[in-house]
């Protein structure tokens, strides 16, 4: 099956949709595609997960973000607004559709796709097969966008004991955990956020850092002060300058300044941030730069080394080490892309200076 279009967008995530509403808006021609469902990487974010900035930064597309207690939105208030702005823009995504290979032809690229189950990303890519067996469509279009995000897989460790069943790279619903002994790894807000959280829930919470204490300006600023309090207290157990040597069914094995010691375990929270998914990139020739491997691109389009192929969303950043892009500095890409896409230069104001960084 060949379906033709002027513009695809690739990725439903929030950045993707404000892109896709102001394309509409615009009378364009575009056809968008998403592996799972609206907004996919959020739905594998542990229930109740509050978002750092506040609703306004993050609303899109000219919806308002409305929270009933005026508080940061949660997991759940996104994921509902989400649905409430394709819905309000009547926009047509094509979910459960995954890109899995783009090949650029002499005015055009033809986009193949596959039937899917899930988003890109959270535990299910883990065990995802690349290969599949149902029938699949192609997409041709002369102008992509790559929406793509970059929290694809986690960034593994590469100990003994990784694959055991009771470790895991992301925080599920905090009840499993309750009155259960936990062994987290990582130091920014995912593995902060998850020791508080768990602590309350009644969990005995040990934290491995191979810092010596916590960033404050990595950190949520309402989680700093009360991680900071709970290990002073001797609430939370913290163990600075230290590595995950190996895991057993039983314990992990820390390294730290002071030697190696066993603690007990009955889970085990590896939560060491994640990586992007750079095979589109890399399939397309896009020159990928810095060590956190990002596409180079035309800081007033968008637009990358490969005529007519743009990058939107947290995707420009590659595999963050620091995290430096959000939705709420990406908004001023829908408008340099839709002004590109019209043979025209956004005079948009730049909000992402980190951008220029080399």
């Amino acid at each position: 099956m060949m379906q033709e279009t002027d513009i695809a967008i690739i990725g439903a995530g929030p950045i993707g949709i404000e892109l896709a509403a102001a394309v509409k808006k615009a009378g364009l021609d575009y056809t968008h595609l998403e592996a799972g469902q609206i907004g996919s990487t959020m739905q594998w974010w542990a229930p109740g997960t509050k978002y750092f900035s506040s609703p306004e930064r993050i609303a899109i597309a000219g919806v308002p973000l409305i929270i009933p207690d005026q508080e940061k939105a949660t997991r759940e208030h996104y994921l509902d607004y989400l649905l409430t702005v394709v819905g309000t823009h009547q926009l047509d995504i094509q979910t459960y559709t995954r890109v899995v290979n783009i090949e650029k032809q002499d005015n055009h690229f033809d986009i193949h796709t596959t039937r899917s189950f899930h988003g890109v990303g959270g535990p299910e890519e883990l065990t995802h097969q690349s290969q599949s067996t149902t029938p699949s469509t192609t997409y041709r279009a002369k102008r992509v966008v790559l929406a793509i995000g970059d929290m694809h897989t986690p960034r593994m460790l590469g100990i003994p004991g990784e694959d055991l069943p009771h470790v895991s790279h992301y925080l599920g619903d905090v009840h499993q955990y309750a009155n259960q002994r936990v062994v987290i790894v990582g130091g920014k807000n995912s593995a902060v956020e998850a020791a508080i959280r768990l602590f309350r829930a009644g969990a005995k919470v040990t934290m491995s850092y191979r810092g010596g204490s916590f960033d404050p300006d990595r950190i949520k600023y309402w989680l700093h002060p009360e991680i900071e309090y709970l290990i002073k207290k001797d609430k939370i157990d913290f163990v600075p300058h230290s590595t995950l040597e190996s895991i057993t069914p039983e314990a992990a094995h820390i390294k730290s300044e002071s030697g190696t010691t066993t603690t007990a375990a009955d889970f085990v929270l590896l939560l060491t941030g994640y990586e992007q998914d750079q095979s589109l990139f890399e399939q397309l020739g896009i020159e990928l730069i810095t060590d956190d491997r990002k596409p180079k691109i035309n800081l007033q389009t968008m637009e990358t080394n490969v005529p007519g192929i743009y990058v939107a969303g947290t995707a420009v950043a590659g595999s963050q080490q620091r995290t430096k892009v959000f939705i709420e500095t990406s908004h001023i890409h829908v408008d340099r892309i839709v002004a590109a896409l019209q043979n025209r230069i956004s005079d948009a104001a730049p909000e992402d200076f980190w951008l220029e960084e080399s």
